[in-house]
């Protein structure tokens, strides 16, 4: 028949349509198919094919369904051996002299190289103004399995003397057996009480229960993305069209701070970070923001970063340093005790 293939779907025959995705293909055939994690379901975020959430088994080989098209006689298994190993994806593994909002405002003003910093591909969000764009639509390139990665994220630490590692994306908390063994793996091979792993997230998916794992994992800092108080901000910002599904990332993340906060202030260091442009958020909601921060904590570290004007939304302009001291003084004001704002001049520190 023109234009179809013969294919095998967990031992089931099919003709499908040529050319088309292995997820269209379990979409068509009654899978679930999903963007939040879901029991029984193909969890499929990014669709670029960089963070392999969505992996199945193609002739016995490990594929993302998001970016795999059919071809004929192609036998596919939507469940994947207990021995397979989680591959994501990875790129830089260099040093970093400024760090994440997950970094304590203590190491910013350090000369040189403060940590190593890797970034996972892949991204759930769709933000018009993406400052890593090229990063959270990368579908192609070496996907490593934990070890690997930790390995290389290792070699860097000595090689840039420095004792924090991070992981920033795209959206480092995609794949979630991925990164937990990521963290695990790194703590193996750094067990020294001086090593740091720092994880930069949007949170959308950061749910109590993944915290609580990726603390027992290893990680000691966490940098989680707070993009608007109102829904209609945080939709605006992050490109997600989806009612139901920007608000369960929106609140998702929102808890997660506050669960960082009541049970491991004392084990995790916690850095929020505010993005701020006029065109996309106001300084108003910023200020709400900062009371709502504070009630959770006072102390907590909040760092806002100046959005520039970057991938669809070339027509920003960048805030002026004006306009990030304002920025400043209103998060202060609201009893804050750590606020940072990133500037064309660098960072403001909250001696300011």
């Amino acid at each position: 028949m023109a234009n179809k293939v013969s294919i095998e779907l967990d031992g089931g025959s099919l003709e499908v349509q040529a050319g088309i995705t292995i997820q269209k293909v379990m979409e068509l055939n009654g899978y679930k198919i999903t963007k939040y994690p879901e029991p029984g379901s193909l969890f499929t975020p990014c669709e670029t094919g960089g963070c392999w959430s969505c992996t199945v088994e193609v002739n016995g080989e490990p594929k993302p369904a998001c970016s795999t098209t059919v071809s004929h006689g192609v036998t596919i298994k939507t469940s994947l051996p207990e021995d397979y190993l989680p591959r994501r994806i990875i790129t830089g593994f260099s040093g970093h002299p400024v760090g994440g909002v997950g970094t304590p405002w203590g190491m910013k003003s350090k000369p040189g190289y403060i940590e190593t910093a890797c970034f996972a591909a892949g991204c759930n969000f769709r933000c018009p103004q993406c400052q890593n764009w090229d990063i959270a639509y990368m579908g192609k390139g070496k996907a490593f399995t934990p070890l690997e990665a930790a390995r290389l994220m290792t070699e860097a630490r000595q090689k840039f003397s420095v004792d924090r590692m991070a992981i920033s994306g795209g959206e480092s908390t995609l794949n979630r057996k991925w990164l937990l063994g990521y963290v695990r793996k790194l703590k193996e091979l750094n067990p020294d009480p001086s090593a740091r792993i720092h994880v930069d997230t949007n949170g959308s998916i950061l749910t109590r229960d993944y915290i609580d794992e990726l603390v027992a994992a290893g990680m000691t800092d966490v940098g989680p993305d707070l993009k608007g108080l109102y829904l209609e901000s945080f939709v605006r910002l992050t490109g997600v069209k989806d009612q139901d599904l920007a608000e369960r990332y929106h609140t998702t993340a929102w808890k997660a701070v506050r669960h960082l906060v009541e049970k491991y202030k004392d084990r995790v260091f916690t850095g929020v970070g505010i993005p701020y442009n006029r065109k996309l958020i106001s300084v108003q909601e910023l200020g709400m923001m900062g009371e709502k921060l504070c009630e959770i904590d006072p102390e907590i570290q909040v760092c806002v970063l100046d959005y520039r004007p970057e991938f669809k939304r070339l027509d920003l302009v960048r805030p002026s340093y004006e306009e990030m001291v304002e920025v400043h003084r209103v998060l202060s004001g609201k009893g804050l005790k750590t606020v940072i704002c990133q500037t064309k001049r660098g960072h403001l520190g909250p001696e300011l």
